[in-house]
This record gives C-alpha cells, sequence and structure tokens, in this order.
C-alpha cells in the first residue's frame, strides 16, 4: 500500500522531469537506431518521447484509484474513470462485461494482426491480506496494473499513426475471486474482435523496473474439498484428519522478510526447491456430528492434482469420512514458451538484459484466473519489479500490509508494454 494517502507523498513518487529522464534511459535506444515510421512499429524511442508526456498524469491516475479501493464485483467507479480515460483517447469502449468489465479497442492506421492486454482492477479483501487492515485496500499492486493498462493505450493512441492492426485493452474485475476473467469470456469478451495472443504484467518484488518472464511457468491454480465425518468422536477424529491432510503440504507461506527473500532467490532457480510442491491449508472441524473439514490446496505440476486427490481420500476413509471434491479444480497458468522467449528478446533489446530474467517456477500462494485467457489465446505474463532502491522486501510483496511499491514502475510498465504490444500487432 502506498504512503502517499492521506497528503502524504511518498518518495518514491516520479516528480519532475529529471525524474522522467531517469526513468527513460534505460528504454531508450542507441542513438544510431532509426525512429520508425508509416507501418513499422513504433520505435521504442518514439514510444518514450510520448510516455514521458504522460507519467506525471498516470501517477496521479494511480494514486486516484488507490485511494477508492474497490473490491471483486464492485469496481464501479474504478471501471467508470478507466472507461473515460479510454474514450478521450479515442478507443471503441465497451462498459458492463461480465460485471464491470471494459473493453477498449484500438485501431491502428494500418492493416495488421490483433493483439490483446489484460490488467484487473480490484482490491483486496480484508480477509486476503496479510497484516493488514480491516478495510479493501490496493495490496496487490492492481491499481498499478490498471494505471498501466490505461497509459499503454494512451501512448499507442497518440501513435496511432505508425501502429498497425489493434489492441484489445481487457480490464478485468473479480481477478481476487478467480471469477472475473470466466465472466468476461461468458459475456462474450472477444465475440468482436478476436485477439491473436493475450499479454498482461503483474508486480513482483524485484528491483524497480526489471521484468521477470514466465515461459513455461506461472502460477498454481486451486482444488477445494470437504471433508465429512460422523459418529462417536468425530471432532477428535476430524482434528487429527486434518492434521494428516496438512502434512501433505510441502511449502508454508512466508513469515519473515528473509523468507521473502528466499522465495524470491527459489522461484528464479532452475530445478529448484519449488519445481514440485503442494501448499495445504485444511481447517480442523469445531464440535459437533456430523463435522466438516473444508480444505483448499495448490500444487505444482498441475498434474499432481489427481495423485493429491487420491491420498486425501484414502486418508478420509481411514478416519471413516467422506471427501466431496468439485468436478475439476482450477485450472493452474502455465505460460507458452514461444510468446515468453520472444517477449525476452524484445525487452533484451530494449530495455538491456541486465533488467530482464526467468522465472523457472511458481509462486505456492498465487493463482490468477488469466489462466482462462490463456487456456483460449497464446499470450505472456510478466512480472514487473516494484522494490524501491534500499527498501525491504515486504513493501514489494503482494497481499502483505505494508505493500508500498515504487511508482517508478508505471513508466517501466508503460513503455516496454507499448511498444511490445505495437511490435506483435
Amino acid at each position: 500500500m502506498s504512503h502517499s494517502e492521506n497528503g502524504r507523498v511518498s518518495r518514491r513518487a516520479l516528480l519532475g522531469g529529471a525524474a522522467v529522464a531517469v526513468l527513460g534511459a534505460g528504454l531508450a535506444p542507441p542513438a544510431a537506431a532509426r525512429a520508425g515510421g508509416p507501418g513499422r512499429p513504433p520505435h521504442p524511442r518514439s514510444v518514450h518521447a510520448v510516455a514521458s508526456r504522460l507519467d506525471r498524469a498516470l501517477v496521479e491516475l494511480r494514486r486516484d484509484i488507490h485511494r477508492h479501493p474497490e473490491t471483486a464485483g464492485a469496481e464501479r467507479r474504478t471501471a467508470a474513470l478507466v472507461a473515460g480515460r479510454l474514450r478521450a483517447a479515442g478507443l471503441d469502449v465497451r462498459t458492463g462485461v461480465g460485471g464491470h468489465g471494459v473493453v477498449g479497442v484500438l485501431t491502428g492506421a494500418h492493416p495488421g494482426r490483433t493483439v490483446a492486454y489484460r490488467a484487473d482492477m480490484d482490491a483486496v479483501a480484508p480477509a486476503d491480506q496479510f497484516g493488514g487492515g480491516t478495510t479493501a485496500a490496493h495490496l496487490c499492486g492492481h491499481d498499478l496494473h490498471t494505471t498501466v493498462g490505461v497509459g499503454v493505450a494512451e501512448v499507442l493512441a497518440l501513435l496511432r499513426g505508425r501502429l498497425s492492426g489493434s489492441v484489445v485493452f481487457v480490464f478485468q474485475p473479480a481477478e481476487e475471486t478467480l471469477s472475473g476473467a470466466a465472466a468476461m469470456l461468458d459475456a462474450d469478451l472477444f465475440g468482436r474482435t478476436r485477439p491473436a495472443e493475450i499479454h498482461a504484467l503483474h508486480c513482483g518484488p524485484f528491483p524497480v523496473g526489471r521484468f521477470l518472464v514466465t515461459g513455461g511457468s506461472g502460477l498454481p491454480g486451486q482444488d477445494r474439498g470437504v471433508v465429512t465425518l460422523s459418529g462417536p468422536d468425530a471432532t477428535r477424529r476430524g482434528q487429527r484428519l486434518a492434521a494428516e491432510v496438512n502434512a501433505l503440504g510441502t511449502v508454508s507461506p512466508p513469515a519473515t522478510p528473509a523468507d521473502l527473500e528466499q522465495l524470491v532467490a527459489d522461484i528464479q532457480r532452475p530445478d529448484g526447491p519449488l519445481a514440485e510442491f503442494v501448499f495445504m491449508r485444511a481447517e480442523p472441524p469445531g464440535a459437533g456430528d456430523p463435522v466438516e473439514i473444508p480444505l483448499a490446496y495448490r500444487c505444482w505440476p498441475e498434474q499432481r492434482y489427481t495423485a493429491i486427490r487420491d491420498d486425501i481420500r484414502r486418508l478420509a476413509s481411514a478416519y471413516g469420512g467422506s471427501v466431496d471434491f468439485p468436478a475439476d479444480p482450477f485450472p493452474a497458468m502455465v505460460c507458452p514458451r514461444r510468446e515468453a522467449q520472444a517477449l525476452r528478446g524484445y525487452l533484451h533489446r530494449t530495455v538491456g538484459r541486465a533488467r530482464v530474467g526467468t522465472l523457472h517456477a511458481p509462486v505456492p500462494f498465487n493463482g490468477e484466473d488469466f489462466a482462462l485467457f490463456l487456456d483460449r489465446l497464446p499470450g505472456t505474463y510478466t512480472f514487473l519489479g516494484v522494490r524501491a532502491p534500499g527498501a525491504g522486501i515486504e513493501t514489494a510483496s503482494p497481499h502483505f500490509g505494508t505493500f508500498d511499491p515504487d511508482e517508478r514502475a508505471i513508466g517501466y510498465g508503460v513503455r516496454a508494454m507499448a511498444g511490445w504490444l505495437a511490435s506483435r500487432t
């Protein structure tokens, strides 16, 4: 959560021309690079020049959204704000798509492909905050995601004369409840304009301006179930059973900054300790007869769900219980390698190899309904570093009450994604 609320301005804010110049330096191409022209993708130098005019306004947009957090299904104000900005930029806008979803289509001046970009808009409810408050708050960075999406749309709209094809901007509600993507797809999201691929950014606890691509990796899905026990000593047996089910887990949420640092290191290690994992949560039952044990878990790779369900059924049967699972778990988000490799190459050429990394394993404790888009279309899902120099890792870790991202990440994300999308149309 940014400390720019209540009249306080974050020391990390992007203020003034000097800061803008520093922000764009890493994205400026060599002096000898061509400037681009009609029918060619806008060059990163052109993207940077246009984005520099928008930097200050985008930071203010993020702060506005941040001051008015809206949880899943209640994103009315945010959606209206986004729709107004897109219309002002000249996009064809639809609202009310799958709830409060907003879709804006930008058509370039030249023939080409259609690609999509998705940003999520909802805030984190109190129950999903780690050490947070009692009210909704933007502790997952969706305020930055939305701002970056608006900024990319505004930059490309100003460069429309050099843009080929079309870009579909998808501003999604209800990501935190893993319901918004399905609702938008059910509302015929791509019925009017079918993109060839879809892309997204998400905040992450990495140095500000660093990009981590995820080809072959992603984020786990989620499975849920309920174990029911009845008869004598149902509560006692249920408590023992819950403990045995929890013992199937191989990872626990980070409890300290040192744990977070280790997690960040592990997800960047090929064949590291998170190449396979189970994150299990089974709640001990209360008193009664019968009793229920709700459980939820994530695993990687996704194929392990079958074996884990069998293990839970076996344990439940040993205690005289039964298990009810849904027909299928919520799917994992697995990012295609081909598109990730193309994005990595683009970022190497534009932001530099030193600012580009790879995630080789998922964060075990988070899911993403962007998985449903990637089930329909190829694309990329990339982490954008929001950790300020010298700041603790807990300030850049989503869902923590200490989340306080470096706002300069907005400019980095806008420049990189505007250039990337233009290169894909």
